[in-house]
């Protein structure tokens, strides 16, 4: 059997040399990898000559020293996560190109057991190690929009089983997310025990028809008091599957909402206005309570994050958008897209928040828009939220901005007052 040959066709990065780091054998995996031919390495030193690297010295270089503990062991080395710049060969365009690698060090000993050989074998897990980070990132700017948005929001499996919490959701409980993930009953801890029963029966029967629901409950806070909540549970479905893979769930604080209508009940003056008002009430709950419904892009609010100093779009959800329909608002900033804006004092408002990291909250602000299709002005009430995004090491990188258009429930306010006084 010729071993050199079949060495030479061993699907695996593998590459011998000797312990003065004298390359004398590589397979046809390793060469095509290296972007290098068999005659422009063999005899050359591993990592003087044939793989030197920018930036590592030769007594610093992380493979010298896993080299130079297989030689001292005679033991199997496994490296850690190694960045590497490996230079292209000239026919490949020169330069350097960095990578990452796994990379194992295994001694071949002679008959008196000292180290003759060493095989390195090695694989370049760049494009894995990049879509690990970019998912990281993703998660993180998750989690940042659902920490800042006012709901408490969650994720159920579709066992039932809680698999994420928001901060807002552990700063009212006050119970950990952690706790509440390994919880077996989940938030119900947390439930008005008489809230429990019918709420437990209306998720199984969603779940069941795979089907959003709400519903209007009591939970209590970190300080034993409980507060009125309309929980929103929608199903989500990712790729190409055909049944839910989670549900993102969000908890709206009615509880003022709830006071107000039952301080309208018990008063027999305004009984004649009572329908209206609790309309208008109800209304507004539906407005205040949507939100993650299919993750971020589908939140029912109006949503995005300006990025730098200028206020540059750089995530519009459909709700935002809305606003301005005949615009194109991506990567453009502010003052580009929506001059309005600027002559009305909003970016003097973002520039603040940018500026000084505190955040900015109003509620029924008055914005005249000009529609350039139809070249008319609409007024505008929007409730707004303009939240700092810190990067690393706190530095402000962006803001948040969040909030609902409630053009309509202050004309029907105004409707409604007009006709009290009437």
């Amino acid at each position: 059997m010729d071993f050199s040959n079949l060495f030479q066709h061993v699907p695996d990065n593998l590459v011998v040399f000797t312990p003065d780091f004298k390359i004398i054998a590589a397979t046809d995996a390793y060469l095509q990898t290296t972007m290098r031919k068999q005659e422009d390495i063999l005899g050359l030193h591993l990592l003087l000559e044939a793989f030197p690297d920018i930036h590592y010295s030769f007594e610093e270089n992380p493979v010298r020293k896993s080299i130079a503990k297989v030689i001292e062991t005679k033991r199997v080395d496994f490296m850690d996560l190694v960045r590497y710049n490996i230079a292209r060969p000239a026919s490949e365009g020169g330069g350097f190109y960095e990578s990452i690698w796994e990379a194992s060090h295994t001694p071949v000993l002679d008959q008196e057991g000292n180290v003759e050989y060493i095989i390195q074998k090695t694989m370049d897990v760049t494009e894995r190690e990049q879509a690990k980070l970019a998912h990281q990132e993703s998660e993180n700017k998750f989690r940042i929009m659902t920490d800042t948005v006012p709901q408490l929001i969650y994720t159920v499996s579709p066992e039932g089983k809680v698999t994420y919490v928001n901060e807002r959701f552990v700063k009212y409980t006050g119970i950990s997310a952690q706790d509440i993930m390994a919880s077996a009953t989940g938030f119900l801890d947390v439930m008005h025990p008489d809230d429990q029963g019918p709420f437990i029966a209306r998720a199984q029967e969603s779940f069941q028809k795979q089907v959003e629901f709400q519903a209007e409950i009591r939970m209590r806070d970190r300080d034993g008091n409980y507060r009125w909540f309309v929980k929103k549970c929608s199903p989500v479905v990712l790729g190409n599957q055909n049944k839910v893979s989670l549900w993102v769930g969000s908890a709206t604080d009615i509880h003022a909402t709830k006071q107000m209508v039952q301080e309208l009940l018990e008063s027999n003056e305004q009984m004649a206005l009572l329908s209206d008002q609790v309309h208008s009430a109800l209304e507004k709950a539906q407005f205040e309570r949507k939100t993650l419904e299919n993750m971020i892009m589908n939140a029912p609010a109006i949503f995005c994050t300006l990025k730098g100093p200028e206020h540059r779009f750089e995530l519009i959800n459909p709700y935002y958008q809305g606003l301005f329909p005949d615009r194109e608002l991506q990567d453009k900033t502010v003052a580009e897209a929506v001059p309005e804006a600027k002559e009305q004092g909003f970016v003097d408002l973002l520039d603040k928040v940018y500026q000084t990291g505190e955040a900015f909250s109003a509620k029924e602000v008055y914005f005249q828009r000009k529609r350039q299709d139809i070249n008319t002005s609409e007024d505008v009430y929007l409730t707004l939220n303009y939240q700092p995004i810190f990067g690393e090491g706190m530095k402000i990188i962006g803001i948040l901005v969040f909030g609902y258009e409630i053009t309509e429930h202050v004309k029907l306010r105004e409707s409604l007052q007009k006709e009290g006084k009437a």
